[in-house]
């Protein structure tokens, strides 16, 4: 039996890049370069104990104001995108997102950098749901999931280069880190001043922000596919605290974790291309159950390993599951969403993923305080599962949903 011909280089690069627009090479480009040096979420607690004299609980509390930011930001920035439209609040978000960061720089009394860092992830994250509104916009939908892992990818591509330069100039001035985090957010908002026209579909009514935010609430499939995803983020961010804590408590050095993380980010920025080819024509909802079923695994591994090879095997499989489900993920809100809500769909999508990195701290310090490392990961392992089978429980009344939205029947 002969075997399907394979795919020239050329062939394959066309399929994975080929037929998209202008406008989202423009967005594309400005996010690498956005997210070459977006280092105060990263180094936000270091600066504060370094540089400005925190102890751990304040700097903590600082910390969190920042999520508190970041969660308010996704509904506010999909309001702002759907009523002022999509380009005007990406340069208000990204030009006070810059000015925000600039001043954090220079403050120095507690309450200013507690209330800058604030506002700085407050505006600075508004642009985010407008810019995926306007990859929803300009690409067709069989285009979509393509052209959302095309973006993932590139933000992972410039964290990862932007991290490596990070650790070198973060050794002689944290502060140069957030100019730098200033300057390239505002040459972001210089290239959708030259380059982006504004994309929101003529015609569509423009609904008072409260009003459309409980029409998106209202929406039962929507909605239920934000829960699922919220509780596999929940699992996915617990990167942040309870992860390096316990393999710390196993003999895993900082410099050990680091190298850990950066296996995640060389993952995605190598296979991310070709799974997008692989999984192109694959179910939604598979892959969104596989992502939670490898994300829960992933983490589940933590509770057998003791040493740096599991731990790193456990990396690799939640990083396969971000990979398989985040794409897919963003396309899917975004064909749920109608044309005249595309912005707030965004913005409570947005919101899941600041609700995460908030609870996700909490949850798993307290639980591994209390129940000890092994019941938290296998919580974990239980949660991913439990995902998995409820997205394939309710994919019917997705696909007939998306269904109707290719057939021009919107449910609003």
């Amino acid at each position: 039996m002969g075997h399907p011909p394979i795919s020239p280089p050329p062939s394959r690069l066309r399929a994975a890049v080929g037929g998209l627009p202008g406008v989202f090479w423009t967005l594309w480009a400005g996010m690498l370069l956005n997210r070459l040096a977006s280092f105060v979420a990263t180094f936000l607690g270091l600066y504060l104990v370094r540089e400005r004299g925190f102890s751990e609980g304040p700097a903590g509390l600082v910390v969190a104001l920042y999520g508190a930011g970041i969660l308010i930001a996704g509904p506010l920035g999909g309001s702002l995108a759907d009523r002022i439209g999509r380009r005007a609040t990406m340069l208000l978000g990204l030009v006070l997102g810059a000015c925000a960061v600039a001043a954090f720089a220079f403050a120095r009394e507690p309450r200013s950098l507690a209330i800058l860092a604030f506002l700085a992830a407050l505006t600075g994250e508004i642009y985010r749901p407008a810019m995926n509104a306007v990859v929803a916009d300009v690409v067709p939908a069989a285009d979509r999931k393509r052209a959302y892992g095309l973006v993932y990818w590139a933000v992972n591509l410039g964290w990862a280069l932007g991290l490596g330069l990070a650790g070198l100039v973060a050794e002689r001035s944290l502060l140069a880190l957030f100019l730098a985090d200033a300057f390239t957010t505002l040459a972001f908002a210089a290239l959708v001043a030259w380059r982006i026209p504004e994309t929101r579909p003529a015609g569509l009514p423009r609904r008072p922000p409260f009003e459309g935010l409980l029409l998106v609430f209202q929406d039962g499939v929507f909605v239920t596919f934000l829960a699922l995803h919220l509780v596999t983020l929940l699992v996915f961010t617990q990167f942040q605290l309870a992860a390096p804590l316990d393999m710390a408590a196993h003999g895993v050095s900082p410099g050990r974790f680091s190298l850990l993380m950066a296996l995640n980010g060389a993952g995605v920025v190598l296979l991310q291309p070709l799974l997008s080819q692989l999984t192109r024509a694959m179910d939604g909802a598979r892959l969104l159950a596989g992502s939670a079923l490898l994300v829960g695994l992933g983490f589940g591994v933590n509770a057998l390993a003791h040493g740096v090879p599991l731990y790193a095997l456990g990396v690799g499989l939640w990083t396969l599951g971000e990979l398989l489900g985040f794409p897919v993920a963003s396309a899917l809100v975004a064909d749920l969403a109608p044309p005249s809500l595309r912005g707030r769909y965004q913005g409570a999508y947005s919101m899941t993923w600041g609700l995460a990195f908030t609870l996700a701290p909490v949850i798993g310090g307290e639980a591994l305080a209390l129940l000890g490392g092994r019941a938290l990961w296998g919580g974990c392992l239980a949660a991913g599962l439990a995902v998995a089978v409820l997205h394939l429980a309710v994919a019917g009344p997705r696909r007939r949903r998306l269904a109707a939205g290719a057939a021009g029947h919107s449910p609003r």
